[in-house]
């Protein structure tokens, strides 16, 4: 019976079987669904990408306030459409090993603070000029600036000085950083002429798309770039599309229909339906992102640290897990490190205790209400997360006011500017990394305003500190400071749930990010 399947599924990967067919009489050999689907997985990957056609995605995370200026990247669509029409220095590999990309070679000195990045030979941007070492150098500088406002800025600023010479571009750091090569994989990083300086927004890369279509907030699209330097690993579709689609159902609507051929953050309360529907496969990974609640350290009534402890403790994690993600994730414990980062420890689980919320809130001397802003774009089943919050808050006495803020304009908004929202972090590639992002207090995207210059002092020390051991109790401590003295309310870690329609093929499993790290329309095709 194996061999006919795998027979039979070989047929299918080279047009000479319909799927329908195939999937028949694997139900008459009593195979499920699942194994069978598995086998044309296998055999599509065996027989290699087919060209051509469009492949569509919708998604979830896009707004008409977007810009193609990758230092501004903040949510779904620009992440993804960047991975399509940009290309990094280095990226991840779903093993969670380096891919060298622009950066052929990438070597240190024995202390790690300079690095050298050999740059590739004969990769083109998609006006025609040639990535240069002046290139690459101008992008790291002008992430480096403050002016730039780039999301990648807090890590950036520990590099002292930037040269390049040749092929090669020098970084001298401040500090010793072993883990750099991972920091430079920031979806920020797009290499771009010039670095972007003489015009961010441009919208030129060096990826296996050349955009063609740029409405934020509505769709994005590009054309097959005939010149990328890795053409037969990335690029299969002669045109990607990306349908902005904020709506759940709507979302999962258009997958059914055949309008699109992917969407991302399905809720996890839909998921056993969607599994149900013909031709439609999840796609679901456990990582670093996490579903969130921030609120500013430095803003009045969330400057009280017995106010912030006392929400900590007011929040059921174990009902919101249960309830919001059933079963698609793991508890959080109000620091944003879980078990996919390397040297991670583990701290006492917070709990549910209104017993001690009281206490901590009646210590902080605020009276009245609270208001936490909440939106369904914050993350899948915000709304209700921040009910379940709103609802678990009153059994301790405290009065959380809801206010449902619209999809459009949250990021711009209210997130990081407003002092209390759902938010939600997708993680990074090392726990530097995370809070160099996050909790630097010279950090662009500081959304919890946790600034505390011991802190600041320890994540530099973290950096230089090449013994293992030591780094990893360094790491500790610097969580233990978030959880007991920082802004972040972290109930759970998700899984990033997407779902593919039929006759999608090349799907890899990626627990960076959701949409396979980002590069799901470049790396899948479509079945003949």
């Amino acid at each position: 019976m194996s061999n006919e399947l795998e027979f039979l599924s070989r047929r299918v990967a080279s047009g000479k079987l319909s799927r329908r067919d195939f999937l028949g009489r694997a139900a008459a050999l009593g195979v499920t669904a699942t194994f069978a689907n598995s086998l044309l997985s296998s055999a599509a990957r065996a027989a290699g990408p087919v060209k051509g056609g469009t492949l569509k995605a919708g998604l979830v995370g896009g707004e008409s306030t977007n810009s193609l200026d990758p230092a501004l990247f903040m949510t779904q669509v620009p992440f993804a459409f960047g991975k399509m029409w940009g290309e990094l220095i280095v990226e991840l590999s779903p093993e969670g090993t380096l891919e060298n990309r622009i950066a052929e070679e990438i070597g240190s000195s024995d202390d790690a603070k300079v690095w050298t990045l050999k740059i590739r030979d004969g990769v083109e941007f998609h006006n025609g000029k040639t990535v240069t070492a002046e290139d690459v150098a101008a992008t790291l500088e002008r992430h480096s600036d403050e002016k730039s406002k780039s999301g990648a800025l807090g890590y950036m600023k520990g590099i002292e000085s930037i040269k390049a010479s040749g092929k090669e571009v020098v970084l001298t750091l401040k500090e010793a950083n072993a883990d750099l090569p991972y920091l430079l994989s920031d979806y920020h990083l797009i290499v771009q002429p010039n670095g972007g300086k003489d015009k961010a927004d441009a919208g030129i890369g060096a990826g296996p798309y050349k955009i063609t279509t740029n409405e934020p907030g509505v769709r994005h699209g590009g054309e097959r770039f005939a010149n990328y330097w890795q053409g037969d690993k990335m690029g299969h579709a002669d045109q990607i599309e990306i349908i902005v689609i904020n709506d759940a159902t709507a979302r999962t609507s258009a997958l059914q229909g055949g309008q699109v051929n992917m969407i991302n953050r399905v809720e996890p309360k839909i998921v056993d339906l969607i599994k149900r529907l013909p031709g439609v496969t999840i796609r679901n990974h456990a990582g670093p992102g996490h579903y969130v609640f921030i609120m500013h350290c430095n803003t009045a009534p969330f400057d009280n640290n017995d106010l912030r402890m006392a929400l900590k403790l007011a929040i059921d994690r174990e009902e919101m897990l249960d309830k919001i993600l059933r079963g698609y994730g793991s508890l959080g414990n109000d620091f944003p490190i879980n078990a996919s980062y390397p040297l991670f420890t583990e701290i006492e689980q917070r709990k549910y205790d209104p017993d001690k919320a009281k206490f901590h809130y009646k210590k902080s001397g605020h009276d009245g209400t609270v208001l936490l802003r909440t939106s369904d774009v914050a993350f899948p089943g915000a709304v209700d997360a921040s009910q379940l919050f709103q609802q678990s808050a009153a059994k301790a006495g405290i009065k959380i006011e809801l206010k449902r803020e619209p999809g459009d304009g949250y990021w711009n908004e209210v997130w990081n500017k407003q002092p209390f929202s759902a938010s939600y972090w997708g993680g990074r590639s090392t726990q530097d990394q995370m809070y160099s992002t996050a909790y630097l207090s010279t950090a662009d995207w500081n959304d919890t305003r946790f600034k505390r210059p011991d802190f600041d002092k320890l994540v530099l020390a973290a950096r230089a500190e090449l013994d293992e051991a030591k780094r990893k109790q360094m790491y500790h401590d610097m969580a233990v400071m978030v959880r007991d003295e920082g802004g972040l309310i972290l109930p759970m870690f998700n899984q990033f749930i997407d779902a593919t329609g039929a006759k999608v093929a090349g799907w890899v499993d990626d627990p960076h990010q959701e949409l396979m790290n980002g590069y799901a329309l470049a790396k899948c095709w479509l079945e003949a």
